[in-house]
């Protein structure tokens, strides 16, 4: 029963990852199919990201009050019916329509998994849970690019995904009963903290920012890499795109490898050791090396990457207290889908002005920001 669920856990984070890239890997023909402007995109996946940090910041009474299965099928089951409603959508007010539910349940899915998880696997499960994810994000848009080049609709790619969700959610249903028996998921035995209460935590303001930075960096080099090897280093567009994915296989790379690492080595040194790497990384980006440096540079900070966002969660639990750690997670995932919103565009703008090679600066200057935030807490939870 306990490897069961753990393997439903698994599929449950690459189902998490398979749509993420779908939206931007079939906007092309949307786009056109639709009349819409290319930026149009930035709507949907706004509201995306709008939606998923009010579901975290309710993850904690939701999972109190239903427990961590339920909730987990029922976000699995909003963001089934999202992708069908996104494959028989025909203008754009119903994909906005549809990408409330989607936010929703993904939010939900990420903030009490994580959480889950956090108490009740060991370090290695929770490196390896986000490494399902990489898998994911990097299978959806694959999955979109042979269902396309196969001849067919972008819209079958979407029914595709959410077929394989509504399996998920069938194997979830059929499994609610083990999640108690397994880990002895017992009832909560204190009252849900508010948001101000947990913002009062010592050490909370703190990891939230930590998580805010880290995401930043992340969805901020994921995004602009690309554009950095077209404009700055003069690469075509094809290699330049195909270069971009790299960071992504870093991370994937990475987590799959830190999960090894967490048998000997604690959260706290593995987030150190990743920040050191990411350092490392930018340095390279920053030397005149050209476009092995600048390829070289992206895959230390992917590798680097890897062990942040999962070791800060697993530590969460031990940090804060375990009936805390729902609280606290919730807002640190709200924290990640703000830092995902905001510092892509404002990096945009910023390159607008002074031009796309200034990415190594930007990142190093979120990478001192996280570093200092990261290192707080420890000294505030003392």
């Amino acid at each position: 029963m306990v490897h069961l669920l753990l393997l439903i856990i698994y599929l449950a984070f690459i189902s998490l990852g398979l749509p993420d890239g779908l939206l931007g890997a079939a906007w092309p023909a949307i786009h056109v199919e639709m009349g819409l402007n290319v930026s149009a995109m930035g709507l949907v996946s706004l509201i995306v990201s709008g939606c998923t940090v009010i579901a975290s910041l309710f993850s904690d009474r939701l999972t109190r009050r239903f427990r961590t299965g339920r909730v987990t099928a029922c976000s699995v089951m909003l963001t089934a019916a999202s992708l069908f409603g996104f494959a028989y959508s025909n203008n754009l007010w119903l994909l906005c329509l549809w990408a409330v539910p989607y936010g929703l349940g993904a939010g939900g899915v990420d903030a009490c998994l994580n959480n889950y998880v956090a108490i009740h696997y060991s370090g290695k499960h929770m490196s390896w849970l986000h490494c399902m994810w990489g898998i994911g994000a990097c299978s959806g848009p694959y999955i979109m690019g042979m269902v396309m080049s196969g001849g067919f609709h972008w819209s079958n790619g979407y029914l595709l995904i959410g077929g394989f969700q509504t399996a998920l959610v069938i194997a979830l249903l059929f499994t609610l009963r083990i999640w108690k028996g397994v880990n002895q998921e017992d009832a909560p035995t204190s009252e849900p903290l508010t948001f101000r209460q947990v913002v009062a935590l010592p050490g909370a303001k703190e990891v939230f920012l930590a998580f805010f930075c880290y995401c930043a960096l992340e969805q901020t080099l994921g995004q602009w890499a690309g554009s950095y090897f077209y404009g700055y280093l003069n690469m075509s567009m094809d290699i330049s795109a195909s270069l971009a994915a790299i960071y992504y296989l870093g991370i994937t790379v990475g987590r799959l490898v830190n999960g090894f690492l967490t048998i000997r080595f604690s959260d706290r040194t593995l987030v150190r050791g990743g920040m050191v790497g990411i350092g490392l990384g930018i340095v390279v980006m920053l030397l005149p090396m050209g476009l092995y440096g600048a390829v070289a540079g992206i895959v230390l900070v992917g590798l680097g990457s890897a062990p942040i966002y999962p070791c800060i969660i697993h530590s969460t639990p031990a940090i804060f207290g375990e009936e805390r750690s729902q609280a606290v997670i919730g807002i640190e995932m709200a924290s990640a889908y703000v830092g995902f919103c905001v510092m892509p565009p404002l990096f945009g703008l910023l390159a607008d002005f002074v031009g796309i090679w200034c990415l190594p600066l930007v990142l190093l200057g979120i990478l001192f920001v996280m570093f200092f935030s990261h290192e707080r807490v420890y000294l505030k939870r003392k």
